[in-house]
């Protein structure tokens, strides 16, 4: 397969292309700076420079045209405040779904939030924060998008993400209670979810658990 993965330099996506490579499968990564480019080619990864908070949708098309599948890994990151959250986290996200429409790659992959699909009140964003309550409403926006468009997709929406060795070991459902997991096993849960067909229209809750990764995807 070759696979889009937009916010090709974040952690999860940097392990989605280990991964893909180490697989037989080609991942081409959209990047925002230059200098980032070699960690992508130390992995065998190909690397596209394209700001998606710049970019056009004709541009998006381009790097898209020719894929098999499409991979929304970006994000604003720790420290960013709400305007981007806005403008990555949600319109990011609506414009590689738009570019994946119109190019023809129909199987599409958005990696989201545990948390993005409860309501935001006044409540919650006064135990959460502001920018977090409005990263939880940017991905939420986002999903609501992804659901009205004409692609094979899946949202993934995995719990406290960790930098810990993966173990593999998963819980994977519709609904699942809080926990952490490794970026390790998401990405791998990502890999395997690109080639399945059962998943489409689903959306995932994922953390660490007692399942093998594989067994979880076939139980779905």
């Amino acid at each position: 397969m070759r696979v889009v993965i937009a916010g090709g330099h974040g952690k999860i996506a940097l392990r989605l292309e280990k991964s893909l490579a180490a697989n037989g499968d080609t991942a081409v990564g959209i990047i925002r700076k230059p200098e980032q480019a070699d960690d992508l080619r130390e992995l065998s990864a190909e690397p596209v420079v394209l700001d998606l908070e710049n970019a056009t949708a004709d541009e998006v098309i381009e790097v898209l045209s020719g894929a098999d599948a499409a991979v929304f890994a970006a994000g604003a990151g720790p420290g960013s405040g709400v305007a981007r959250k806005d403008t990555v986290d949600k319109g990011a996200a609506v414009l590689f779904a738009e570019a994946a429409e119109r190019a023809g790659v129909r199987r599409f992959v958005q990696i989201s939030s545990m948390g993005a699909g409860q309501e935001i009140d006044a409540e919650v964003e006064a135990k959460v924060g502001e920018v977090f309550a409005a990263y939880l409403r940017a991905k939420a926006a986002a999903e609501q998008d992804l659901r009205r468009r004409d692609l094979d997709w899946t949202i993934l929406r995995p719990g406290r993400l960790t930098d810990d060795p993966g173990i593999g070991m998963v819980r994977l459902a519709d609904d699942v209670p809080r926990g952490d997991v490794p970026r390790d096993d998401v990405a791998e849960v990502v890999r395997l979810l690109l080639s399945d067909t059962t998943t489409y229209g689903r959306t995932l809750e994922l953390t660490s658990g007692n399942t093998p990764i594989a067994e979880a995807l076939e139980r779905l």
